[in-house]
Parts: C-alpha cells; sequence; structure tokens
C-alpha cells in the first residue's frame, strides 16, 4: 500500500510552528516523503488533523479518499 502526501499545493510554512499552511507537515516531513516508510507516513496523517487545527485551517476535503488507514 502506498499513502498518498497530504500536499494540496500551499506552500507556506507558518513561523511559529514551522508547519505548512497547506498541509501541516514539517519541513524534514515534507522534504522526505518519498522515502517515509508507509508506518511513518501514517503517523504523520494521523497528526495532521490537530496541527490543522492549532494553525487554524480546515481539514482537506480529499483527506478520506487519499488517507485510508
Amino acid at each position: 500500500m502506498t499513502i498518498e502526501s497530504p500536499c494540496v499545493g500551499i506552500c507556506k510554512l507558518d513561523e511559529v510552528t514551522g508547519w505548512c499552511h497547506g498541509c501541516a507537515r514539517t519541513i524534514n516531513e515534507i522534504a522526505g516523503w518519498r522515502s517515509l516508510s508507509d508506518a511513518d507516513r501514517t503517523s504523520v496523517w494521523e497528526a495532521l488533523p490537530r496541527r490543522r487545527e492549532i494553525l487554524g485551517i480546515e481539514k482537506n476535503s480529499s483527506d478520506k479518499e487519499i488517507f485510508k488507514p
């Protein structure tokens, strides 16, 4: 199983948290996505809802189609 990237094409990092305003990942998670194991990708996906809440961004409507644990 391949777990897709949560990228939504809005690439701007938050100065306080370091999370992307589009996908809520860190720069290291973004840069290393292709080399992450499925387990690590799953961990990132699981952290995203809380990060989005903190950033004040809405859930990507395609999350349910992309992330199927």
